[in-house]
């Protein structure tokens, strides 16, 4: 739904950024090695994000390619190469480095997923 003057309703925008201290949920909830979506609403829109998990560490990131602005999965939580080893665009077959969102192969080599600071705090994941 759209307001009168033709722009987009504040609740489908989509944003880039979250406010510190969202609790995405249980670090538990991501298999070693694994990687997860998350969706959080916000009053000014939907923010696309998701996280990698390695042993106790989590990185976050933008869930959009730098290649051509989609998201990277096609089928949701299905971010890692096959091997487990990288993270994969669906569409176009950019890999990226797990722990830094580096583009390591495909058609941006040398640009990076946008970061999403997030942390472990008692368990859960957190924005910070």
């Amino acid at each position: 739904m759209t307001p009168d003057d033709g722009a987009p309703a504040a609740d489908s925008q989509r944003l880039f950024a979250t406010p510190a201290g969202v609790k995405l949920g249980a670090v538990a909830a991501i298999p070693a090695g694994g990687a997860r979506n998350y969706v959080v609403q916000m009053r000014a829109g939907r923010f696309h994000g998701f996280v990698v998990r390695e042993g106790d560490e989590v990185f976050g990131f933008i869930d959009r390619c730098p290649h051509m602005s989609l998201p990277l999965a096609q089928v949701l939580d299905d971010y890692l190469a096959p091997a487990g080893d990288l993270i994969a665009c669906s569409w176009h077959g950019a890999l990226f480095e797990k722990s830094t969102g580096l583009c390591v192969g495909g058609p941006c080599v040398g640009q990076r997923l946008t970061p999403w600071p997030v942390t472990v705090m008692d368990g859960l994941i957190v924005t910070t």
